[in-house]
């Protein structure tokens, strides 16, 4: 038996907000942990790549769906998704194996130093400013994501154009400001 759309919708939100939920949660949770005696300092600029493709592919997707190209747009929607899947997993694995890197920490001693943050001077606000929206908006993006996905996928589309209008530009955000951020950090790890 098939079901309706507004049936799809109903049986897969609870699977959302739950997801939205429990993902910010386990990652929060796995920062607590540390597991040792594994280098993971590869995977930073491959999990920034991750979403500098992100990033692509999603203006690749509201470039086809402008064009009425459905079905480009969905194969694009969909490794976007994926995308952000990965980048999640190695971001979480780095994290729970490697220490934390401080922003300006030029001699890698784990501390920053007076004379260390007298050589940033904006740089940090900036910094921080772009990690902290980035943070944030990733955390906001994960219902606003799967929804905009539900919607279409229910082929409900007024809902999906709609949301999609917010979610857009809030992922995109994410996925240039990932990369952004790497290229900032990386001389510090």
């Amino acid at each position: 038996m098939n079901m309706s759309n507004t049936q799809i919708e109903k049986k897969y939100k609870p699977l959302i907000i739950a997801l939205s939920i429990v993902i910010p949660l386990v990652v929060a949770t796995l920062f607590r942990i540390k597991i040792e005696g594994y280098d993971t300092s590869y995977l930073p600029p491959i999990y920034s790549f991750i979403n500098a493709i992100v990033a692509i592919l999603l203006v690749f997707a509201v470039v086809a769906i402008k064009k009425g190209n459905k079905t480009l747009h969905r194969k694009l929607i969909r490794l976007a998704i994926l995308g952000s899947l990965f980048f999640l997993v190695g971001y979480i694995i780095y994290h729970a194996t490697s220490g934390d890197t401080k922003y300006g920490d030029l001699n890698h001693n784990g501390i920053l130093e007076d004379s260390e943050r007298a050589l940033l001077g904006n740089d940090a606000l900036f910094y921080y400013f772009i990690l902290i929206t980035h943070i944030i908006l990733s955390v906001a993006t994960i219902p606003l994501i799967l929804l905009t996905y539900l919607k279409g996928w229910a082929n409900n589309l007024t809902a999906h154009k709609k949301i999609a209008k917010y979610t857009f530009p809030l992922w995109l955000y994410v996925a240039v400001t990932g990369p952004i951020i790497y290229l900032m950090i990386r001389q510090y790890y």
